[in-house]
């Protein structure tokens, strides 16, 4: 076991309470959660429209360790107060202003605590305007030593603006890093899609948040005669699976 399993596991028990906090009001539904690999390499994408609650959601539903790319404002203090408060008042205006003020005590104590321990747990950290090439670099050896890794795809908000709002167009990463593994090594790495909704409710406020996990999908189900017309190819797969699920979810909720 690695220096990163054995601090999650010291960890966990801490790391379930702060869960349990984020999602305080939701109930979690989930469907299809056999469909999640229980070892070896594995990547898994999902939407991204619930900030903190996603990857708190995450942490419950997923039944092994499992390593995230994170922005990388969560791995200082100020920056990640700065994200808490920027996320409330985003969703709930000026009493979001005022419930940040409430929970100030609170709040410094998590956002401490997550920004001093998030990095010792392996979770890669993002820069969101460049060297992305260095996450996906770093993302590629995670997966070769088995480990599974989660990308979302999408800002942590729902996008108004985009024909079906909780779907942010996907990147191209998770497929660049399924192909690269599969050319360098031969290994066919499973990657998972899940699609989430009710991750997008303001903390606190009662909502169900519901998850849909579907089968594996294979890069090599998808390849092209070049590397481009590849991953384009199984990115777009991918966020065409998210985005049915999602509709699916939506439909009958």
């Amino acid at each position: 076991m690695s220096k990163y399993e054995e601090e999650f596991y010291k960890l966990l028990p801490r790391v379930t309470r702060i869960c349990n906090f984020f999602l305080l009001g939701k109930k979690l539904i989930v469907e299809g959660s056999e469909n999640f690999v229980k070892e070896g390499g594995n990547i898994i994408v999902g939407n991204h429209i619930g900030s903190y609650k996603d990857v708190s959601t995450i942490f419950k539903i997923i039944p092994r360790l499992v390593f995230f790319t994170a922005n990388r404002e969560i791995f200082t203090r100020h920056d990640f107060n700065w994200l808490v408060k920027r996320h409330l008042v985003r969703h709930m205006g000026k009493i979001g202003a005022f419930i940040n003020f409430l929970i100030n005590p609170i709040k410094f104590l998590f956002v401490d605590y997550i920004s001093s321990n998030i990095e010792k747990v392996g979770s890669i950290p993002v820069d969101m305007g460049w060297k992305k090439s260095l996450a996906i670099q770093k993302c590629q050896e995670y997966v070769k030593k088995g480990r599974a890794i989660i990308t979302l795809q999408g800002r942590g908000r729902i996008q108004a603006e985009h024909p079906n709002p909780y779907i942010y167009p996907f990147r191209r990463g998770p497929s660049i890093i399924a192909y690269n593994v599969y050319k360098e090594t031969g290994l066919k790495i499973p990657v998972t899609p899940i699609a989430m909704f009710g991750t997008h409710y303001a903390w606190v406020v009662p909502a169900k948040i519901r998850v849909r996990v579907s089968e594996p999908m294979y890069v090599t189900d998808y390849l092209e005669d070049d590397m481009a017309a590849t991953i384009e190819r199984f990115r777009a797969a991918l966020e065409a699976k998210v985005t049915s699920m999602i509709l699916d979810i939506i439909r009958n909720r």
